[in-house]
């Protein structure tokens, strides 16, 4: 049996990450784990309102009494769950922890695509987002805190392609399959 792929979609909020694996889960069946869940769970534990304050909250709460890595771990128990499955996406995989986490587990068979978009276009796509818009101030502080308190600048520096977007859907949904269908036969 062919060994299982893991395919990390990193990005600061509002590159397209989330509009990258919806494309890719209905493209190619592929099943998808979201680090943000592990968030998300513990709120609905709590009965706490999904909202950006109490997301950071439980997000950097979490770390602190866990550990920087509790949430791979969690991830990487639904990765090991679902071995049926030769090819996972991870989406919101942030820490430089993280990535080393992963790397040592999975080694080659974990490939890492960053999806760069400038401050100025995620922030606008942050504001006109339905599910938990953020404003400018509420955009920048998130990527400060993600930058300076998860060290997510690392993995996407160490990313093993890289796709810019800045246009349309459609744009990057031309830029996500050229990556999965021609440049590596790792996916695939």
């Amino acid at each position: 049996m062919k060994k299982q792929r893991i395919i990390a979609i990193l990005g600061l909020p509002g590159s397209g990450k989330s509009v990258a694996i919806n494309h890719i889960m209905k493209k190619y069946d592929w099943t998808k784990i979201y680090f943000g869940d592990v968030t998300f769970d513990e709120m609905k534990r709590l009965g706490l309102e999904i909202n950006e304050k109490n997301e950071r909250k439980i997000r950097e709460g979490l770390r602190k009494k866990f550990g920087e890595l509790c949430y791979v771990k969690r991830v990487v128990e639904k990765i090991l769950q679902l071995n049926q499955s030769p090819i996972i996406l991870l989406e919101s995989l942030y820490s430089w922890p993280e990535y080393l986490f992963l790397k040592n587990k999975f080694g080659e068979n974990l490939k890492t695509i960053a999806i760069y978009a400038s401050p100025k276009k995620r922030y606008v796509r942050l504001k006109n987002r339905k599910i938990r818009p953020l404003n400018f101030e509420e955009a920048r502080s998130r990527d400060y805190s993600q930058i300076e308190n998860l060290f997510q600048a690392g993995p996407i520096a160490m990313a093993d392609y890289l796709l810019v977007n800045e246009g349309s859907k459609k744009e990057l949904y031309r830029k996500i399959d050229e990556i999965i269908e021609t440049k590596s036969n790792n996916f695939l």
